[in-house]
């Protein structure tokens, strides 16, 4: 019998316990704790196997703890001060090792896997280059609150401080990135900081770091393993009726109410729509929000900011009170000063750039349920009216962009013809740049859907290695990542990572042979365009030499079947489309 988390609030649903297996839990089923649907448990350790009698070392403890509370992956690369670390995992069938390229990949995927399942995978490099070059994906981690377990290999102990090979100040390198940050110097320690290390990254959503010196790796260890249950905080919380109530009299006396929604509001769709109807209010996301809800819904009207719908932009200038839910206020949302009830899991989030009429802090499943139930009923035929005028015209302007007869491709055409084809559950990674803005902007996204990319750090590279969690953590789903020839060069090595865990994921790389964003960036400050174009290899016969499947796309007449068979693919696929570098001509 298995254990399941909530990653919202730490609740665990024991099939022994309840008699019911999880997966037999009707569709509708809600966490008692926290009200957050079953889509955001995740399995702990499976039914335990007889342990075999062998001596086990200080590795092999902390690797079956990791496995006790729910470390399913680990990724990186082999070296010599991890090697006592890589067997404990070699050992034991719990955990699954996947082996990348480059470790900045690794950190990359652990970040991802968090953002995608709000449980945390591990990353495992060397002392040395391989913990320096985690330090872009564990920024990104960090960044977007993922939490991610960060672990190392260090210099035999009595090396520390002796500039030893590969030995560099590990602490002072890692403290500023992580919530918990300790290096193993005794056998006692090891299983106390592996649950704290797990323990912070999750409870406060970050990314926790532990070396482990080379010879104490293999010291001979053997101690009682802790249960996961019993050893973390339920973190559901109620908010004070009073500030409930205030919250509610601000949003019935609001006559042009908007609700925007983002990342924190995710899987919280169809409340947000039962809300927007009671109160007659548009919804409008963030860009990580983007999905939270269909977004052909009559009130969705786009999102707000760089990416943002004309729609969007004018109901927000002319709203009279902001709704704003689990969004973080980066600058590139630019969601503007106005009467505003906000709600946030994270204090520090509340009134982060304005004062706020109200801020209620809580799991987003608990307060919009109760929001929903106090507000009065609001009709507005007139605005309704206005929203349905102002998202036509927004349709109508992105149908007008379109041109299917240019070449190079306009990136337009490149994600209408996405967006027709995609699956309706699909996951989709993206990189940094061009390829991020025609997305966030022109691809109409399903509740079902699922979209990653590298927020606040913003960082090329990032589309790639998502991708592979993905597809590991999903199998049966399809897995596309959408990227620029800039963006994928950066970690183009891991598509032999893909091709050797034969994980068939397409990369659909917008190949404009430039830095597209910086060229752009260049024109808006009067710059001269310098220094952006790129030289680049042929990727598709790349892509067959990694032994998956490349496809050059050079005309649009091509596109659709390039698409639809690189889709129907049962191996890794590479579809090289040669695109404009222009956004409006």
């Amino acid at each position: 019998m298995a254990k399941y988390r909530c990653t919202v609030c730490n609740y665990v649903y024991d099939e022994e316990k309840e008699g019911i297996k999880f997966d037999e839990l009707p569709d509708g089923w809600r966490c008692p704790v926290c009200n957050s649907p079953k889509s955001v448990f995740v399995e702990l350790d499976s039914e335990k196997e007889e342990p075999i009698l062998v001596e086990s070392t200080v590795s092999d403890v902390m690797v079956e703890q990791m496995a006790e509370w729910g470390v399913k992956y680990i990724f990186g690369i082999p070296g010599t001060s991890s090697l006592g670390v890589v067997d404990a995992i070699r050992k034991n069938e719990k955990i699954t090792y996947i082996q990348v390229r480059h470790e900045q990949t690794a950190a990359f995927m652990a970040s991802a896997y968090g953002k995608l399942t709000g449980h945390l995978a591990a990353c495992l490099t060397v002392a040395g280059p391989g913990a320096t070059n985690l330090a872009t994906g564990l920024y990104d981690a960090k960044l977007d609150h993922a939490p991610v377990l960060a672990l190392t290999g260090q210099v035999e102990r009595h090396r520390i401080g002796t500039g030893a090979t590969q030995e560099i100040d590990q602490h002072s390198f890692f403290e500023p990135i992580c919530v918990f940050n300790k290096t193993v110097m005794s056998k006692e320690q090891s299983l106390v900081l592996v649950t704290k290390g797990i323990k912070h990254a999750l409870m406060e959503r970050g990314v926790s770091h532990i070396g482990i010196p080379n010879d104490i790796q293999k010291i001979p260890y053997d101690t009682d393993i802790k249960a996961f249950e019993g050893n973390l905080a339920n973190l559901a919380m109620a908010q004070s009726r009073t500030y409930l109530i205030n919250a509610v009299r601000v949003i019935d006396n609001s006559q042009r109410p908007v609700i925007i929604a983002g990342f924190g509001s995710m899987d919280q769709g169809e409340n947000l729509i039962s809300l927007a109807e009671k109160i007659t209010a548009p919804i409008i996301t963030t860009f990580r929000g983007k999905g939270v809800v269909d977004e052909d819904h009559a009130l969705y009207m786009g999102s707000h900011g760089s990416i943002g719908s004309t729609a969007a932009s004018e109901l927000v200038q002319k709203s009279d009170l902001l709704v704003v839910i689990g969004s973080s206020f980066s600058d590139q949302t630019q969601i503007p000063e106005k009467p505003m009830v906000q709600v946030d899991i994270d204090p520090m989030m509340i009134a982060k750039k304005y004062p706020v009429e109200v801020g209620l802090v809580g799991n987003t499943a608990e307060i919009i349920p109760e929001l929903l139930n106090l507000v009065k009923t609001r009709e507005d035929d007139d605005y309704r009216e206005e929203m349905k005028r102002l998202k036509q015209d927004w349709i109508k302007l992105l149908e007008e962009e379109i041109e299917n007869d240019k070449t190079p491709i306009r990136p337009q055409y490149i994600i209408k013809t996405l967006n027709d084809m995609l699956d309706d559950d699909a996951i989709i990674t993206l990189d940094v740049g061009e390829n991020a803005w025609w997305f966030g902007r022109n691809f109409w996204m399903t509740k079902k859907q699922k979209m990653l990319f590298s927020g606040y750090l913003g960082s090329m590279g990032f589309g790639l290695p998502a991708a592979l969690v993905s597809k590991i953590t999903h199998p049966e789903r399809q897995v596309v990542s959408i990227t620029g020839d800039g963006g994928f060069a950066m970690v183009m090595a891991d598509f032999m990572t893909a091709v050797k865990y034969e994980l068939p994921i397409v990369i659909f790389l917008l190949n404009n042979q430039q830095l597209g964003m910086i060229m752009q960036e260049q024109k808006v400050e009067n710059y001269t365009n310098w220094q952006t174009e790129l030289h680049n290899c042929d990727y598709a016969h790349y892509a067959e030499d990694c032994g998956g499947v490349g496809i050059k796309v050079n005309t649009p007449e091509e596109l659709p079947a390039a698409v639809e068979k690189a889709l129907k693919s049962k191996k890794p696929v590479l579809v090289d489309i040669d695109t404009d570098p222009r956004r409006f001509v």
